[in-house]
């Protein structure tokens, strides 16, 4: 099938899953995670309708950027482990860092949006998991608390909401406690109405599992195989 039928069946399932949870689709961003995809495959998701793209790593989207200068309406967001020596790049690139998972890259992440003359929306990825080879703050964490805390000096960053990859398993069923957890940690940020916390995103669910993500409340679904097709293996 075509990236315009693929992203057509997606859209059809998440609709099918808000009405299941008694929500609205239009509550629901599809995000799509074109991470290995040449500029040519992104083009085609444009297209079909796409305005919301994910990438995982700073360079690789830093090699796609001028290719895709001129579409209009698109919000490009980082959704892979952001290294503080990729700061500065990150924030002139994107429009949106989904994966801070730490105060310190944060505090650089601000300066260089403020260089750039941008407010970043970021979300607090969470390793809902505690999987060790994956990025995000540990439910529990002081980092959590500390990045709240700091908040307050980010001029140049929104705090949008947060975000998680659970573990893998075959069965969608296995991730929907994980995404209830994530669901549970930001209502208890919410609660707490902090400055520059402004927003209320989960962005958690992926070609796999986004039909249950959306069960429990996500806002945002990444997916990438299911609308652009198999990666390239490597």
């Amino acid at each position: 099938m075509s990236i315009a039928g693929n992203t057509a069946q997606v859209l059809e399932q998440i609709a099918a899953a808000a009405r299941r949870a008694g929500r609205n689709p239009d509550e629901i961003t599809l995000m799509g995670v074109s991470k290995t995809f040449p500029a040519e495959r992104i083009r085609e998701a444009y297209a079909a309708g796409l305005r919301v793209f994910g990438e995982n790593r700073v360079q690789e989207f830093a090699g796609k950027a001028e290719a895709l200068r001129d579409l209009r309406d698109v919000e490009w967001h980082l959704i892979g482990h952001l290294q503080t020596n990729k700061t500065a790049k990150a924030a002139e690139l994107f429009d949106a860092v989904d994966s801070v998972d730490s105060a310190r890259t944060a505090d650089r992440l601000n300066a260089f949006a403020g260089s750039a003359g941008k407010v970043l929306s970021v979300l607090i990825e969470i390793n809902v998991g505690g999987e060790t080879a994956k990025s995000g703050i540990a439910p529990g964490s002081d980092e959590l608390g500390r990045i709240l805390e700091a908040a307050e000096r980010w001029e140049n960053l929104k705090i949008r909401g947060l975000m998680t990859v659970p573990p893998y398993t075959e069965d969608a069923e296995g991730s929907r406690v994980f995404f209830r957890q994530l669901r549970m940690i930001w209502d208890g940020i919410a609660a707490m109405n902090l400055p520059r916390v402004d927003g209320e995103s989960l962005s958690m669910g992926m070609s796999h599992d986004f039909e249950v993500a959306i069960e429990e409340g996500a806002t945002c679904v990444r997916v990438g195989t299911a609308i652009f097709g198999e990666r390239a293996k490597a």
